[in-house]
């Protein structure tokens, strides 16, 4: 009986070393040597042991545990590694055209080309619209119903989702976009009601509408 107590003992040891070891691995941004991990463990773990044991245990999945150097890490699996690669996505920083542009949207929504073009002071290309349509953020709205129908430009459900707003309303003022640097803090040269408030927007000082 006493052995039985004992050997019960040892197996929950054993289990309770293998997930504080499986987490220190995966909390680690860097590989673990076995000195660090028996460190951790305490006296009378079996580091080596049960660095093979979790090593076989994840084996056939998604992530491996493999040595690195004098360490131990968890490495995506090399054969799935091609396919991560296929889904991993470029980041693309936005022109200033396309920054102003978006929050003149935002702000001033439902809001016509030219009714941007008025507010920046440079035309508005094509291109601009296109790469906040591809983003997802704006949508086209309602024609106005004036000579010309022109289209007007509204925000979409997405962009609220990416950028964390619950609604328009969660919009921040124009002290706080000053404050994160995203308006300038020079003095603009044409300031236009937002949705917010008085909203000052910063004009262009260049002709057209670059992207870079």
């Amino acid at each position: 009986m006493i052995e039985e107590v004992k050997n019960s003992e040892e197996v929950e040891a054993r289990v309770q070393n293998l997930r504080l070891l499986e987490a220190l691995l995966f909390a680690s941004a860097d590989p673990l040597d076995e000195e660090t991990l028996a460190g951790r463990l305490g006296a009378g773990a079996n580091v080596a042991a049960l660095l093979d044991d979790l090593r076989r245990h994840y084996a056939p999945r998604g992530v491996n545990l493999v040595r690195t150097g004098a360490g131990w890490a968890f490495r995506t699996a090399i054969d799935l590694a091609p396919m991560l690669r296929q889904e991993e996505e470029v980041s693309r920083k936005l022109s200033r055209a396309a920054i102003e542009t978006m929050a003149i949207i935002a702000y001033h929504q439902p809001v016509t080309r030219a009714e941007i073009e008025q507010i920046r002071g440079v035309a508005t290309s094509k291109g601009t619209l296109d790469i906040l349509m591809e983003h997802g953020w704006i949508r086209p709205g309602r024609r106005r119903e004036t000579p010309g129908r022109p289209l007007t430009w509204i925000t979409t459900d997405h962009f609220l989702d990416h950028f964390g707003l619950e609604s328009l309303r969660d919009l921040p003022g124009v002290e706080e976009l000053r404050a994160a640097g995203l308006l300038d803090s020079r003095p603009v040269l044409y300031g236009v009601g937002a949705a917010s408030g008085e909203a000052d927007l910063p004009v262009a000082e260049e002709r057209g509408d670059p992207e870079d």
